[in-house]
This record gives structure tokens, C-alpha cells and sequence, in this order.
């Protein structure tokens, strides 16, 4: 008696096996083992088939072939139910305890949503792959750039006569049987003044050469390493500058500037030399220096805005006809 499933109360349709206990479905005791429970399923899985299942002669308790298909139905959730450790571990607790009703179905529920693929294999593919696309993207505007970089006049004229001086462009001319068509030394001109280009000219901002570590994979790989680094570099700059009161450096300087000017790393780096050169002359360091020559670049801006004929004519127009009017005008 003891080895017989007990009598559960408050089993529901929507869970499990329904009204009906799982094990009485199979046939077994709860303590039966993995291998009793799946041998019991494929006994019962056997006669209550689809495929195999056969019409009982008239007068028969077997219900037709609908009852049969309804039947084998509920070995087989019943067998999923008890196949998994977790899964029963879940049903044998509403067994014992059928007044949990909204635990059980939570547990019920949150197995049977549960996504089939780990969610971090998941965010790892969608990582790699924005950083693949990063990566392309990046290596696309910087040929991009390359690209106009030799068509422009100055920058063209200048590679080439270091491509001359290096006598990288004698060699593409050849004879005899190695002699190549004028389209194939053409092409090979080209490939020598944009490597020339590339090597000599330091392309900053959103066109610069990619790098293989400012993508995001290697940027989540290495944010513990960079927070690490903040950390001690803060420490050491409140060491430093706040409680010894050292004075600041080149490189100090140019980062509170930055910061003042509110831009990256990477645009701050795309200025030009001479800029830096003026700020550190200007001792924009300093908080009210700052101030004055923000003032100063804002009229500046005023009064190019003022002068330049574009301005002059959308000003007129929003004067004259507005964005809001409505006129006959073709133009």
C-alpha cells in the first residue's frame, strides 16, 4: 500500500497530466525508477500508438480510435513529466502539497516558456556578430577614405614622387615576355600611391584605421581591465593635483581641456597640432579662461553667420516668406 501513488487533491487540467496523477497514467509507483517509467512508456506507447493502434471488436471497453489518440496523449505527457528529475521533483511537491496552487503554477509554466537555447550562447553569437559587422564597417569608411585621399591633387602629387624617388613605379613598367597590359601597370600605380598614402598620412577621427581592440567583444573582454585602470589612474590624479597640489602637466592640461570641451578621445585627437598649440598658450585649463574663449568662439561664429551669403538669403527667406506661408512660386 505504501508503494501505491497516493490520492492528490487540487490537480487542474492545465497542469501536468490533469485530473489524472502521472504514475497511475504509466502504471508505476512514485518510487519507481528512470528505466521502470520508461520501459512502462514504450509498453503503453506501443498499444495506444496511432500507427499501431487497432479497432477492438464491437462491445469492447476501448473507445475507438479517438479514445486511443487521446490516451496516448496523456502516456506521453505523463512520460515527459516524469523522464526529467526537475520536472518531477516540481509534480511529487503539488502531490504533496495541492494547496500551493499559483507555486505549482509558476513552476509548471516557467519550464514549459523556458527558452530552448542558452541565453548566453545567444548574447555571445549577437556580440560576434556586431563586432564583425563593427569590424567591416570601420575597415570600409577607412578604405573609403583612402580612396579620396588619392584622388585628391596634393596629396596624389606627393605620393607619387615618393613612390618615384623610391623606385616603386620603374618596376611596374617591364618588357619582353613579362610586359603587362597599360590597365594592369595602371592598377598597380594605384595600389602603390594608397599604400604610400596610408603609411604617411595619419587618418584620425571616424575615418582612422581600424583596430582590431576598439571593437565591442574586446571591449567587454577588457572592461574590467579599463576599470581597473581608471580607478588607479583617479586615485592617482587626486594624489597628485589634489592633495600634494602638484602643477599640471602637458598631458593633464589637455585633459581638463578636453573635458571642458565636452569631446572624445578620438575627436579631441583629430584636431590639428596648432589648435592644441593655442589652447595650452591660451591656458584653457583654467575655468575662466575657458569661459572667455568660449565667448569668443561663439561671436566669431555670429558674425561668419552674418557674412556669409547663404545665411543672408535663408535669413531673407525666412523674413520675407517663412516656412509657414504659402505662395504661388514655382521655384
Amino acid at each position: 500500500a505504501a508503494l501505491l501513488p497516493r490520492p492528490a487533491r487540487g490537480l487542474t487540467d492545465r497542469l501536468y497530466c490533469g485530473r489524472r496523477v502521472c504514475y497511475e497514467v504509466l502504471g508505476v509507483s512514485r518510487q519507481a525508477s528512470k528505466a521502470e517509467i520508461a520501459r512502462a512508456y514504450r509498453q503503453l506507447a506501443r498499444q495506444y500508438h496511432p500507427d499501431r493502434y487497432r479497432e477492438e471488436p464491437a462491445g469492447g471497453e476501448g473507445g475507438g480510435a479517438q479514445a486511443a489518440h487521446e490516451k496516448f496523449l496523456l502516456i506521453a505527457a505523463a512520460y515527459e513529466t516524469l523522464k526529467d528529475e526537475e520536472t518531477r521533483k516540481d509534480y511529487d511537491y503539488m502531490l504533496d502539497h495541492p494547496e500551493e496552487y499559483y507555486r505549482h503554477y509558476y513552476h509548471y509554466y516557467s519550464r514549459r516558456l523556458a527558452p530552448k537555447v542558452d541565453v548566453t550562447i545567444v548574447i555571445l553569437v549577437t556580440v560576434c556578430a556586431i563586432s564583425v559587422f563593427q569590424f567591416f564597417s570601420w575597415w570600409s569608411s577607412y578604405n573609403e577614405a583612402i580612396n579620396y585621399l588619392a584622388s585628391v591633387p596634393k596629396y596624389r602629387i606627393q605620393a607619387t614622387e615618393i613612390a618615384r624617388q623610391q623606385g616603386l613605379l620603374n618596376k611596374t613598367k617591364e618588357k619582353g615576355k613579362n610586359r603587362r597590359s597599360k590597365e594592369e601597370i595602371r592598377e598597380e600605380e594605384e595600389e602603390i600611391i594608397k599604400d604610400i598614402i596610408k603609411n604617411k598620412i595619419d587618418i584620425k577621427g571616424g575615418y582612422q584605421k581600424p583596430k582590431i581592440y576598439d571593437i565591442l567583444l574586446f571591449q567587454i573582454l577588457l572592461a574590467p581591465f579599463y576599470w581597473c585602470k581608471y580607478i588607479v589612474w583617479y586615485c592617482w590624479w587626486i594624489y597628485c593635483f589634489t592633495i600634494k597640489g602638484q602643477e599640471y602637466g602637458v598631458e593633464e592640461k589637455l585633459y581638463i581641456i578636453r573635458r571642458y570641451m565636452k569631446m572624445s578621445q578620438s575627436q579631441f585627437d583629430s584636431l590639428e597640432d596648432h589648435q592644441k598649440e593655442t589652447f595650452l598658450e591660451r591656458q584653457l585649463w583654467i575655468r575662466e579662461n575657458y569661459e572667455v574663449y568660449k565667448r569668443e568662439q561663439e561671436e566669431e561664429l555670429k558674425k561668419k553667420m552674418a557674412m556669409d551669403p547663404r545665411w543672408k538669403r535663408y535669413r531673407r527667406w525666412m523674413k520675407n516668406e517663412g516656412p509657414g506661408r504659402l505662395t504661388f512660386i514655382d521655384d
